[in-house]
C-alpha cells in the first residue's frame, strides 16, 4: 500500500521541499494564487507543507507519520483514506487535493467524496504533475526504476483530470500553473501563469454546480 511506504519516508518527504526552496515557493505561490477562503480541508495532506499554503483547518491522510508533520503546521490531523471521509455533507468551502491523485485506488471515489463533503458553490482545487509535462516524464521514469514513491504513483493529464472533475459534478473554473523549468534546469522563482502550457504543477479550481 502506498500509504506505508509514505508512513516510513515521511521526513524524507518533507526534507525535499525544505532542501529545494524555489521549487518549493514556486508551487506555494500557485497554491496561494487559488485564493481559497474559509472551512478548508485538505485531501492527502501529507506532511501539511504546501497544502498549509491554504487556509485548512483540517488534513486527511492515511499515514499517522505524515500527520505528525501537518500538525506542527496548524492542521488538524485525521487519519483517514479520500474515498471515505469521516465528516458529514456540506460542511467544507473548499477541499484541497495536492499531488494526492496519483496515489488513490479510486480517484473517482475520492472526488465524489470531496463534491459530498463540500457546500454548494463550494470549491475543489486539485494539484498535480502533468503526466506529459517535464517533470512528470521523469516522474514516470524514475517510476519504471523503482522509486520508493512514484512507482506507486498513476500520472494523469490536465485533459483528464478535467474530464475526471466534470464527470463528478464540477466545473472549471480557472487553472494556475508554475515549473516552466525542467528537472534538469537551474530553478527559479515564477508567479504562477494562467496558461498550463509547458508547465509541470498545474492547479485546477472547480465548483461544486449540482447533484453528483
Amino acid at each position: 500500500m502506498p500509504f506505508r511506504v509514505f508512513n516510513e519516508h515521511a521526513e524524507r518527504y518533507d526534507r525535499w521541499y525544505r532542501e529545494n526552496p524555489l521549487i518549493f515557493e514556486c508551487e506555494a505561490k500557485a497554491i496561494r494564487s487559488l485564493n481559497l477562503a474559509g472551512m478548508g480541508l485538505s485531501i492527502g495532506v501529507g506532511t501539511g507543507i504546501l497544502d498549509s499554503q491554504a487556509p485548512v483547518e483540517i488534513g486527511i491522510d492515511p499515514s499517522i507519520n505524515m500527520l505528525k508533520f501537518a500538525s506542527k503546521r496548524g492542521v488538524e490531523p485525521v487519519q483517514a483514506v479520500a474515498e471515505a471521509l469521516p465528516f458529514r455533507s456540506e460542511i467544507f468551502d473548499f477541499v484541497l487535493m495536492t499531488a494526492t491523485l496519483p496515489f488513490l485506488d479510486s480517484p473517482k471515489e475520492a472526488v465524489l467524496e470531496a463534491w459530498r463533503v463540500l457546500h454548494r458553490g463550494g470549491f475543489l482545487a486539485v494539484c498535480i504533475i502533468p503526466r506529459d509535462s517535464g517533470w512528470g516524464r521523469e516522474y514516470v521514469r524514475k517510476a519504471k526504476g523503482g522509486h520508493p514513491f512514484y512507482s506507486h504513483a498513476h500520472f494523469y493529464t490536465l485533459a483528464e483530470v478535467k474530464d475526471l472533475l466534470e464527470n463528478c459534478s464540477f466545473k472549471v473554473m480557472e487553472v494556475k500553473a508554475t515549473l516552466s523549468y525542467t528537472p534538469s534546469e537551474k530553478p527559479r522563482l515564477e508567479e504562477p501563469s494562467t496558461d498550463p502550457t509547458g508547465r509541470s504543477f498545474v492547479c485546477i479550481k472547480a465548483v461544486k454546480i449540482s447533484s453528483a
